[in-house]
C-alpha cells in the first residue's frame, strides 16, 4: 500500500480528509454496545471477561466489539501473561464520551 506524501495535499484536501475520518470516528461511536464498553472502561481497564460480564454479553460479541474498537483507535491492549486488559486509548476519547453525553442531557433536559 502506497503512503500518502502529505506534502503533495492542499490544505483544502487536508481538511476534507480530516472531515472524513471524524465521520468514521462517529461511525463507532453510533453503537449502543462500542459506547457502552468505551464507558465502562472509563472506569479503568478491564479484561474481556469482566467486560462481558459488566455488561451482561457473551466474551466473544465484546471481543468482537473490541477489535473495531481497536483498529480505530479508541481502546489499546495490555497483555498479562495470557490475559488481554484494555484501556481507553487517551484522555480524548474520555472528552469525547462527556461532551456527547453532557449534550445529550442538556439536550433532555431543555425539552
Amino acid at each position: 500500500m502506497d503512503q500518502i506524501d502529505e506534502a503533495k495535499i492542499n490544505p483544502e484536501e487536508k481538511d476534507l480528509i480530516d472531515l472524513y475520518n471524524l465521520s468514521e470516528l462517529y461511525k463507532v461511536f453510533a453503537d449502543f454496545t462500542r459506547v457502552r464498553i468505551l464507558s465502562a472502561l472509563t472506569g479503568g481497564e478491564m479484561c474481556v471477561y469482566n467486560l462481558a460480564e459488566a455488561l451482561e454479553m457473551g466474551q466473544s460479541a465484546v471481543s468482537h466489539q473490541l477489535r473495531v474498537l481497536r483498529a480505530s483507535g479508541l481502546v489499546r491492549p495490555r497483555r498479562e501473561g495470557k490475559t488481554v486488559y484494555y484501556s481507553l486509548d487517551d484522555e480524548h476519547v474520555n472528552e469525547i464520551l462527556e461532551a456527547g453525553l453532557e449534550h445529550v442531557i442538556h439536550k433532555r433536559k431543555g425539552l
